[in-house]
């Protein structure tokens, strides 16, 4: 894609997030209905800085704005509320914030610069739920959702400080209900295991939020 061009691609973000300790293992999920099988996708680094105006105006709208690289989805990422998870549009690695994506934000940033808000190190060990016969017709094999098992650095570049955490993170796949109702229940049963391994209700929503409240 042509980070110049004014059109990102779109990515619908539906998710939840779950607080673990270190001794927890992830539990088999080949349970839950609809998942055929389980497929590890092994570890990866991903390395994000995060950027926000000097008075957060970006974060005050509930916007993301980062630059990650690692993994397939390596680039500029915005990440906006939408009726249901979060609506991410992507543009291609550069160095710099493509102008498009600038303009994309122009309305909430006013001229005002965005700069460096945290540096945030994920080493993330992700397994893929496949769908299985009775999935929707064309879905059979294809990503019903990824859990992602997360270690977490963050750091704050504004006014310092180091956090380190632990944590899944459960993530749609395009295989997904084509149902909020069916979305939903997907998301309740996986939860239903993942809870019953030990894990917590994540207190924050998203990786930047608790890298700066702690």
């Amino acid at each position: 894609m042509d980070p110049s061009s004014p059109n990102p691609s779109v990515h619908q973000e539906i998710e939840r997030k779950y607080d673990v300790d270190e001794s927890l293992t992830l539990p088999d999920l080949t349970g839950v209905a609809g998942v055929a099988a389980v497929r590890p996708r092994g570890v990866v680094r991903l390395e994000a800085v995060y950027y926000d105006t000097a008075d957060h105006r970006l974060a005050q709208a509930r916007v993301i704005l980062r630059r990650r690289t690692g993994g397939g989805d390596e680039g500029w990422h915005i990440k906006r509320p939408a009726s249901e998870g979060l609506t991410e549009l992507r543009w291609p690695l550069t160095p710099g914030l493509p102008a498009p994506a600038l303009e994309e934000l122009a309305g909430l940033t006013a001229g005002e610069p965005l700069t460096p808000l945290a540096r945030i190190s994920t080493l993330r060990d992700a397994t893929e739920l496949l769908a299985g016969p009775g999935a929707t017709r064309g879905n059979d094999g294809r990503v019903l959702a990824e859990v992602a098992d997360d270690r977490v650095r963050a750091e704050d570049l504004r006014r310092g400080g180091v956090r380190s955490w632990r944590e899944w993170e459960v993530e749609l796949g395009d295989a997904a209900p084509p149902t909020e109702q069916g979305r939903l229940a997907l998301l309740d049963e996986i939860e239903t295991h993942v809870l019953a391994s030990g894990a917590r209700h994540a207190a924050h929503v998203a990786k930047i939020a608790r890298a700066l409240r702690g």
